[in-house]
């Protein structure tokens, strides 16, 4: 049978943006499962990891900046006392920490049933090719593309062996969430040409590698985000001039926010995408739809 929905008190999500609502419907969705995030310290890894621990997952927040996931860990302790939050210190440019992150899992949890594949960088020194140096491209590389490679590689592993329990709606498998990004499907003159690349990697990565475990249970889809107003990117845009020569650009006239990506990230994670494998989920704004964006002023209308 599936949880008897319930109601959770008001939330005030993370972001930049002071979204409050009343009540949020708690679907339970992913009741007794456990996850590992990476950059969950901060921006759509945090928003994440509150997220499905609102959705009753156990949650691993890893992050270089273990005072953030810290922060998460606390956040979901005071807010679903019954779910287990445990904040680990990860530099996915290391496979040790990731398989240690993925062990820490299992120990602490019995199973690893997502692994959200969220940590990245994008470093001020990125430029075209002509500019960018090889240490940018290398650090940007082992991060963004080595770090998926080795969260997926050990995910897998640890998914094979996760117990079923039908009475639990528990079962062998699990999904593998991996984010790229918009920049990944489409071409800009303001280039970052080594985060462009890596991300356009981790979508032929994920591709097939959804394709090798499909029969396994194990799903792998890509999350692409558009412009967020996030720290990595607002870091990145520090002025007014950056920002605006991308703001032209969006159809819905804003940045998106973490919670949004959350949201989709929940998606992904949870039964509700049970036959989706493989997918480049793009969540823009429809900003890779646009040619022509439209003239007005723009009205706070659908935000999270």
């Amino acid at each position: 049978m599936a949880p008897k929905p319930e109601y959770l008190p008001a939330v005030t999500y993370l972001s930049h943006s002071s979204f409050i609502f009343t009540h949020i419907f708690m679907s339970g969705r992913l009741r007794n499962r456990a996850t590992l995030i990476t950059g969950a310290g901060s921006g759509i890894g945090l928003e994440s990891s509150v997220l499905f621990a609102q959705e009753g997952c156990h949650v691993v927040l890893s992050d270089v900046n273990i005072d953030g996931a810290k922060k998460g860990a606390e956040i979901i302790a005071t807010r679903y006392p019954n779910v287990k939050a445990i904040a680990i210190k990860c530099d996915v440019s290391r496979e040790q920490d990731i398989k240690d992150a993925v062990d820490t899992a299992v120990k602490e949890f019995g199973r690893l049933d997502i692994m959200f594949n969220n940590a990245g960088i994008m470093h001020p020194e990125d430029d075209n090719a002509l500019n960018t140096e090889e240490r940018i491209w290398d650090l940007t590389m082992q991060i963004n593309l080595k770090g998926v490679w080795w969260g997926c590689k050990y995910a897998i592993l640890a998914m094979r062996q996760n117990p079923t329990d039908d009475s639990l709606g528990l079962h062998t498998g699990g999904s593998i969430i991996n984010t790229a990004s918009f920049v990944a499907l489409m071409g800009a003159a303001t280039p970052q040409l080594a985060y462009t690349a890596s991300k356009g990697a981790v979508l032929a990565m994920t591709r097939e590698l959804a394709m090798v475990h499909a029969r396994e249970g194990i799903r792998l889809n890509s999350l692409c985000p558009g412009p967020l107003k996030t720290p990595l990117l607002m870091d990145f845009l520090n002025t007014e001039e950056k920002k605006q020569r991308r703001m032209v650009h969006l159809p819905m006239g804003r940045f998106g926010e973490a919670i949004e990506q959350a949201k989709a990230a929940l998606f992904l994670a949870s039964d509700d995408s049970s036959y989706m494998t493989g997918t480049d989920f793009t969540v823009d704004g429809g900003l890779s739809s646009a040619y022509v964006t439209a003239i007005g002023e723009f009205r706070e209308y659908g935000l999270p």
